[in-house]
């Protein structure tokens, strides 16, 4: 079983998801970072200084921060966007290599010439 395990863990998906997922993270972190502090300050500022971060509403013995929600959706939608033109870019250049025609190595081209030569002949 432990054999079959570290096979598993070792296999080259398994190693790329776990990259991705650190990378992700660590994103992620930048971006809220982004949010917390460039972002919302301006937001804040163009709205006559209000400070989302500490937006509440007190509800019985609770507080709704619903400031802290704001922000939270704002940090989703610069990743999901972000993300989104990462993928838009990865796929422009998979399509540009596509596009290409593949390469002809000199063997094949010349016996191509030969036959279409030979098919004249015949004619």
């Amino acid at each position: 079983m432990w054999k079959d395990f570290k096979k598993f863990a070792m296999q080259g998906n398994v190693l790329d998801l776990a990259i991705g997922v650190i990378i992700g993270a660590a994103f992620g972190n930048i971006v809220s970072s982004l949010v917390d502090h460039v972002i919302m300050p301006l937001i804040g500022m163009l709205l006559n200084g209000v400070d989302f971060s500490g937006l509440a509403l007190k509800v019985g013995g609770a507080e709704l921060k619903y400031g802290m929600f704001i922000q939270s959706v704002l940090d989703f939608l610069i990743i999901a966007f972000s993300i989104f033109l990462f993928i838009r870019l990865i796929m422009k250049f998979k399509k540009k290599e596509e596009e290409k025609e593949p390469e002809v190595d000199k063997q094949e081209q010349l016996l191509t010439e030969i036959r279409d030569l030979l098919k004249e002949q015949q004619n």
